[in-house]
């Protein structure tokens, strides 16, 4: 198997293209996504074989960033 290198620059979609950008551009078009979803954010799921401290983290996401009450940890396997 032949390893592909790793990314050393972000990347963000302009006009259907993947270009080079900048990390305070990339920050600033992942946080633009994510605030243009806000509303039409259904729920998260996480995983139970994950820490406290990660599924905590994914809940406090989904309810104070996203605005959803609806996360399932999947608790109940």
């Amino acid at each position: 198997m032949t390893r592909r290198p790793r990314l050393t620059t972000p990347y963000v979609r302009r006009n259907g293209v993947l270009e080079a950008a900048t990390w305070d551009e990339a920050l600033d078009a992942a946080a633009a996504g994510l605030g243009a979803n806000r509303g039409a954010f259904y729920g998260m799921f996480s995983c139970s074989k994950a820490t406290n401290e990660v599924n905590y983290l994914a809940q406090k996401f989904s309810r104070v960033v996203m605005g959803s009450n609806n996360i399932d940890s999947c608790n109940r396997t």
